[in-house]
Formats: C-alpha cells, sequence, structure tokens
C-alpha cells in the first residue's frame, strides 16, 4: 500500500511540476542567463521543410553551440501527426497554446526568436535560406544587439 500511495504521489507530483510551460521556464532560464529564445513550431513527422530545418540547422553542431554557449533556449512545438509519433495530451494542450499566441496562421516551419519577456525578435517563415553557421551567426549579432 505504501508503494501505491508513493507512486501516485510522484506521479501526482510530476504533473505538478509539469504544469509550468515550457515557455515560463524559458523566460526565466532566459532572463537569469541573458539568453533569447528560439521557438519553432513544427510537423516533425509530415512537414518536409520542418525535417529539413532540424537536421540541417537545430541539429547541428553550429546550432547546439547555442544552447551550451548561453545564446538561446530552445522550445520546439511539435504537431506530428502520426499516431505512433503524438505527444503527451500536456504537451500537446501547451503546443496549442503557444500556437494560438505566437502561431495564429498555422504556420510550419514556423521560427521566433524572442526576448526574456517573449516579445519577437526576428521570425522566419517556412525554412530559412540560411545554412546552419548563418543562421547560428544571424541569432548571435541580435543578441549582442539586445544588450
Amino acid at each position: 500500500m505504501k508503494t501505491l500511495f508513493s507512486a501516485i504521489l510522484m506521479v501526482v507530483f510530476a504533473v505538478g511540476i509539469h504544469a509550468q510551460s515550457r515557455l515560463e521556464n524559458a523566460k526565466k532560464q532566459s532572463s537569469q542567463n541573458k539568453e533569447l529564445i528560439l521557438l519553432n513550431f513544427s510537423g516533425s513527422d509530415w512537414c518536409i521543410p520542418c525535417i529539413k530545418l532540424h537536421k540541417n540547422i537545430i541539429e547541428t553542431d553550429e546550432f547546439k553551440k547555442l544552447e551550451t554557449e548561453n545564446v538561446v533556449v530552445y522550445i520546439n512545438a511539435d504537431f506530428p501527426r502520426n499516431k505512433k509519433n503524438q505527444l503527451l495530451p500536456e504537451l500537446k494542450k501547451e503546443n496549442a497554446s503557444l500556437a494560438d499566441q505566437y502561431n495564429k496562421k498555422g504556420l510550419f516551419p514556423y521560427t521566433l526568436l524572442l526576448n526574456s519577456e517573449g516579445k519577437i525578435l526576428k521570425s522566419w517563415e517556412g525554412l530559412p535560406s540560411e545554412n546552419a553557421l548563418a543562421f547560428s551567426k544571424e541569432i548571435r549579432i541580435i543578441k549582442e544587439n539586445q544588450k
């Protein structure tokens, strides 16, 4: 009985912690570390430009440096269609809320660079024309101009 009660308590606690959105957490982290927030709307299993964006930019070492060097906090608001790729209900709800706030037109891919307050500094509709190095460099320049 103790084990069952402990398991239920852990689930309730985990759900309570997750109730605070990734964007709110990113805003806090961004504010503390003087980082920007990169919010990407994607359809990971159906949107060809989204898949290319992730493969050619987001998954590169050049982009990952932006995260490790405290330049950006990355959030992916994914909207997969295949049944096997479906997200947890809480994450689906959170992504829908992000779309309501930042992607009312339902564009994919749609990438936004935000400040720590959630204000849009730059947006990319569709697949950015830059390669990973140029994309990362542009973000670094925008961050420098925020100081």
